[in-house]
């Protein structure tokens, strides 16, 4: 099994910025949990299903509108029914391209993706609150697993793969906010410090991974093709793999059962969700 390549610092893919007062936290969990929000499903194929965003500010205003674009963000309607998320993001005074809630219910998954490929070359940041979550959620960048604790923002670069899940529940909800780089991000960004919370996930063994193979192939046979292929796409949260090592393993079990077809489907699949150069 070819070795996990290094990785950049830890602290150039994820931090914890800014501490926030514990009482507004809670304000915000409870209008992320109350507020009449159009929960959208968006971007299936970089998911298992469970992933809803909903959208507070956006360049068109319309909260329904969850595919993320470049512009200058305005408020949304479902904006108004949550006056201390509003406060805090006034505050804070950033340059606001996308500003989101995302939930992620019980046992589900986002697959091992990269972000911003498709937007203006331009620096920017993407930041998160969370708001309600659990110790079972967690992300997993460059090998380890992060959880991203309630009470301070949290700088996440999703242009490394990344991948997020929430095992046991209850839901998580975050906001999310993507910034363009200003004066004020850069003033937030000097308290940066590494995640406390931080733990290297093991190295998959040759044996290991010919054994979640092997059961993946029994699933396929017995005509679970979908539970086989996301038997193989979890491989990313047990284990530091090289990138895009589950979506190999799945396109070579569907050349292993035949199936030229799905082989070029999950090979299409791993050059649109990692951004890969050819």
């Amino acid at each position: 099994m070819e070795e996990a390549q290094p990785t950049a610092a830890l602290s150039g893919q994820i931090v914890q910025l800014e501490r926030l007062d514990g009482q507004l936290v809670e304000r915000m969990r409870h209008e992320a949990l109350t507020a009449p929000a159009p929960w959208k499903a968006e971007y299936g194929e970089f998911q298992s299903g469970g992933w809803w965003t909903t959208s507070l500010m956006n360049a068109s205003g319309d909260a329904a509108d969850v595919r993320i674009a470049d512009g200058a963000a305005r408020p949304t309607a479902l904006l108004q029914h949550m006056p201390a998320t509003a406060g805090l993001l006034a505050e804070l005074g950033l340059s606001y391209m996308w500003v989101r809630l995302a939930r992620l219910e019980a046992n589900a998954f986002l697959w091992e993706h990269r972000d911003y490929d498709e937007l203006d070359r331009v620096e920017r940041h993407r930041l998160h609150i969370p708001l309600h979550t659990n110790s079972s959620a967690f992300l997993v960048t460059g090998g380890t697993k992060v959880h991203m604790g309630a009470g301070r923002i949290w700088r996440l670069t999703p242009t490394y793969t990344h991948g997020v899940c929430n095992l046991l529940g209850p839901d998580r909800i975050h906001l999310i906010a993507d910034v363009y780089a200003d004066d004020a991000y850069t003033r937030l960004a000097r308290q940066a410090e590494e995640p406390s919370s931080a733990e290297r996930l093991p190295t998959a063994s040759e044996a290991e991974l010919a054994d979640r193979l092997a059961a993946a192939r029994r699933l396929a046979d017995l005509g679970y093709a979908d539970a086989a292929e996301q038997l193989l796409l979890r491989l990313f949260y047990s284990f530091a793999l090289p990138e895009g090592t589950a979506y190999d393993l799945i396109a070579g079990l569907h050349t292993a059962l035949g199936d030229s077809e799905m082989n070029e489907r999950w090979t299409a699949a791993k050059v649109k969700l990692l951004a890969v150069v050819s």
